[in-house]
């Protein structure tokens, strides 16, 4: 006997599986990140989204971003140094990715919920970028600054996104792709360092890259590097 589950199930376990990705997603960005994880409801009649799913909204860069395991991380900001008001209300940035997501809720925490999967997190190449600075600092990498690049390419005629980690180091600068087989950091020479098409090469040269854009991000102050580099009287933020 074959036995089906229906619509409601299906979409049941859907939006079970976004959720537990969610989690993995905040756990992944660390405690230090702000973030919220969403429950939305899809009432457009044509979406690529389901009907129902969670999604993590996070702040990096000064701005805040929003990931789905069906889409990865977008913008979910709509201007610059707006935070408090955008943190605020979510309605109109949801509206603006899907005009279906007209009902939503925040997820509270819970303290008797298993812990996220560590498996692969979907279309998470920026979060995973994200860790793995948050890794190397954690070993005693000496990063004096860092950066997430997004990066956009050509394939089958379309435009994809993707997201790597560059950073400097006293011994000089590297750009690395935590979702790629061999994820090892690359050197970059200095004169393409500020460059972030170069850059993006210097990670990916097998993609047909069309453009490039930095992501700003704040590393701690408890880093080696900026502890030693920082005076003193220095205000902390």
């Amino acid at each position: 006997m074959v036995l089906s589950l229906g619509f409601g199930a299906l979409a049941s376990a859907r939006a079970d599986a976004s959720l537990d990705h969610a989690r993995a997603a905040r756990a992944r960005l660390g405690s230090g990140v702000w973030s919220r994880i969403v429950r939305i409801e899809n009432t457009a009649k044509r979406s690529h989204y389901p009907r129902e799913l969670h999604a993590l909204v996070f702040e990096v860069g000064g701005l805040l971003w929003f990931y789905s395991d069906g889409d990865g991380t977008q913008s979910f900001s709509t201007h610059y140094h707006q935070l408090a008001a955008e943190k605020a209300d979510f309605a109109p940035l949801l509206r603006a990715i899907d005009p279906g997501f007209t009902h939503f809720a925040l997820v509270a925490d819970d303290p008797t919920a298993p812990p996220p999967s560590r498996a692969q997190l979907p279309n998470g190449c920026f979060i995973n970028s994200y860790a793995a600075l948050r890794d190397l600092l954690a070993r005693g990498e000496l990063i004096a600054s860092a950066r997430l690049l997004l990066v956009y390419y050509r394939i089958g005629g379309s435009l994809r996104g993707h997201t790597v980690l560059a950073y400097d180091t006293p011994g000089g600068s590297y750009v690395m792709d935590p979702t790629a087989p061999d994820n090892t950091a690359q050197p970059v020479p200095a004169a393409r360092a500020k460059d972030a098409v170069a850059v993006a090469q210097e990670a990916r040269p097998e993609l047909a890259i069309a453009r490039a854009r930095w992501v700003p991000t704040e590393l701690p102050r408890s880093t080696p590097l900026l502890a030693a580099l920082t005076p003193a009287s220095a205000p902390t933020p």
